[in-house]
C-alpha cells in the first residue's frame, strides 16, 4: 500500500475486488483516486456512476467539458485533476494552446462565446458557489438546450468536488505520471505553498 496519501491506497487486486462488487470497471479501480475511494465502496460507486454519465453519455460538448475540468484543476491547484485531464483532453484532440489558455482565459483571444460562457460559469461557481445571472444569460445564449445547461452545472459541481476530494485526501498521481504537463508550470498556490 502507498503511504503518500492521507489514506493508504488499496493494492490493485483488492481495489478491483471491491470495485467488482459495485460494478466499477477495473480500469477505474486501478486509478489512485479509486484505490483510495474504494475504502468506502458505495461512495466510489457514486463517483464512478457520475463520471460514467458525464464522460461517456453526456450531452455537453467534450471539448467544453475538458476546458471546465482544466480550469478547475488549475484554479484549485489540483495536480491530479490537471494532469489526468491533460491526457484525456489531448486524446480528444483538444489543442494544447486551449488547455494552456484556461489558466488566464479572459485574456485569450481564441475562445468564442461558448468557451467564455462555460469558463465564466466555472469561475463563478468556484468563487461564489453559484453561477451569476449575467453568466447564466451568456450560457443560455450559447446553449439553448436545457439538458446541456443542467449537465454544465453538474459537470462543474462534479469536478469541483473531485478537486476537493483529490486535494483533501492528497491522492498521488499514478506511478510514472509526471505532473503539470507540458511546461511544468503550476499555479502560484501550488508553487509557493498554500
Amino acid at each position: 500500500m502507498s503511504t503518500g496519501s492521507r489514506i493508504a491506497m488499496l493494492d490493485i487486486d483488492e481495489a478491483k475486488r471491491r470495485a467488482a462488487t459495485r460494478g466499477i470497471p477495473d480500469t477505474m479501480a486501478e486509478l489512485s483516486v479509486f484505490r483510495i475511494a474504494l475504502h468506502q465502496p458505495g461512495v466510489a460507486a457514486g463517483l464512478s456512476n457520475m463520471l460514467h454519465e458525464l464522460l461517456w453519455k453526456g450531452v455537453l460538448d467534450a471539448r467544453l467539458r475538458e476546458l471546465i475540468i482544466m480550469r478547475i484543476g488549475w484554479s484549485t491547484g489540483s495536480v491530479y485533476e490537471w494532469t489526468q485531464h491533460w491526457r484525456v483532453a489531448r486524446l480528444l484532440d483538444v489543442p494544447e494552446r486551449d488547455l494552456l489558455a484556461v489558466r488566464d482565459w479572459r485574456t485569450s483571444e481564441h475562445f468564442g462565446d461558448a468557451e467564455r460562457a462555460v469558463l465564466a460559469a466555472t469561475d463563478d461557481t468556484l468563487q461564489h458557489g453559484t453561477i451569476t445571472d449575467e453568466t447564466w444569460s451568456a450560457c443560455r445564449a450559447a446553449f439553448d438546450d436545457d439538458a446541456v445547461l443542467v449537465e454544465l452545472v453538474a459537470a462543474i459541481g462534479n469536478w469541483r468536488m473531485f478537486s476537493a476530494l483529490l486535494r483533501s485526501l492528497d491522492v498521488p498521481l499514478e506511478d510514472g505520471v509526471e505532473p503539470w504537463p507540458p511546461s511544468g508550470e503550476a499555479p502560484a498556490a501550488v508553487d509557493g505553498g498554500e
